[in-house]
């Protein structure tokens, strides 16, 4: 199988994670003679990147920046950077429905893959989702359809667009790896930028009332999916069908369950402050105790402090580092008391005290997880642990 993305006889593999490993052995089984090296921050240390000019082809991950001086002087000098994403589109075969945006790309692709499922026998759930592209073009036929979660850090140097790309809100995330708002906007806009004549383009800028589901706050979300399942020729029928028996991911408005008279939902996927706002908004007055803060990207709580202050939230207990950026953004606080937490045993313990019967507690961060938990699931998976205890 000849790659257009392989160039030269030599492949550097930036990047040794999932995807590195998934790349590293399609490499190995299609280009034998090619020679393979491997760089990886991990095991190489801060200079993993001093070697780009020994390759004609390197390979980028996407947790590497492209936005390196190494990256830049070894483009300078004519060295050609690919991902598996451009490698993957340049060689399958099929049908292509890509989803990006900031938040809630997983929920959709899911939903977009289940829906075609009803309708189509080959149907392929890839990408940021947690399979890697690699790992499937090769037993892809004509009639195979992936279904492709794609984060900006895999859009930022693509060379191709999906058949069907579906875009959902875009705001301020991941500005340690971007210069700026509007490199990171661009690079989500990519997964259009290369579309053909025929392709399509869906936004979630509508909301679509006439299907209802067990997702909670995501009606512009399901509006895209249903969208995309029309230009696949799926009838409305199957459509409703599957979205009946669709099971919502983990740690997006999970309800984890009710003890002494007190509703506790997981949102820990709720990395931004836009997030837990359409957190608090979805869920509504009944929500009196938010658990938030986390690690420091240097984002804005404006917005989230300002509607705090507008809440029914009366229990606020705070992580660090931006729990105190968090309350610092309330204006208003009367009514509020502020609780601060350093493990989500406290946090939980603290919300089963100050929560009335009848009301929401919400884990929703509105920040990354990096301080405290491994990753945003660990730190949800704590707090789903932590209150079934109470039971």
């Amino acid at each position: 199988m000849h790659a257009p993305e392989i160039h030269g006889t030599s492949v550097l593999i930036l990047g040794y994670g999932r995807e590195g490993k998934s790349t590293h052995a399609w490499l190995q089984k299609h280009y034998p003679k090619l020679r393979i090296g491997i760089a990886d921050k991990k095991r190489d240390g801060d200079q993993y990147l001093r070697n780009l000019s020994g390759y004609d082809t390197v390979i980028r991950s996407p947790g590497v920046s492209p936005y390196s001086a190494e990256i830049a002087e070894y483009l300078r000098t004519g060295g050609y950077i690919t991902t598996a994403t451009n490698i993957f589109f340049s060689l399958v075969r099929g049908k292509t429905i890509g989803v990006t945006g900031t938040k809630g790309k997983s929920t959709t692709t899911s939903l977009i893959a289940h829906i075609l499922s009803g309708a189509h026998k080959d149907v392929r759930l890839v990408g940021n989702i947690g399979k890697p592209m690699l790992d499937e073009v090769d037993s892809s036929t004509a009639d195979t359809i992936f279904v492709i979660e794609l984060s900006s850090h895999q859009l930022v140097d693509i060379r191709y667009s999906p058949h069907i790309a579906v875009i959902l809100g875009i705001v301020p995330e991941h500005l340690d790896y971007y210069p700026d708002f509007a490199s990171y906007k661009h690079a989500k806009e990519n997964i259009f930028r290369f579309q053909k004549p025929g392709d399509h383009l869906v936004r979630n800028e509508q909301e679509n009332s006439k299907f209802k589901t067990r997702l909670l706050g995501n009606a512009k979300n399901i509006s895209a999916a249903v969208a995309v399942s029309r230009l696949m020729d799926v009838t409305e029928s199957i459509i409703k069908k599957q979205l009946d028996t669709f099971v919502p991911l983990p740690h997006r408005l999970e309800l984890v369950g009710e003890f002494e008279g007190v509703k506790y939902f997981n949102d820990s996927l709720a990395t931004i402050p836009e997030a837990t706002v359409h957190a608090l908004d979805a869920l509504g007055p009944r929500v009196t105790t938010l658990i938030a803060g986390g690690f420091d990207r240097g984002l804005s709580y404006e917005a989230l402090g300002n509607r705090l202050a507008k809440s029914s939230v009366k229990t606020l207990i705070l992580f660090p580092d931006t729990g105190k950026k968090i309350w610092e953004s309330i204006h208003e606080k009367s009514g509020i008391e502020m609780y601060d937490a350093h493990s989500m045993e406290e946090a939980v313990q603290i919300a089963a005290s100050h929560t009335p019967k009848g009301k929401i507690c919400l884990l929703s961060p509105a920040s990354a997880s990096y301080n405290l938990f491994r990753d945003y699931a660990d730190r949800g998976d704590q707090f789903k642990e932590w209150v079934k205890k109470l039971a």
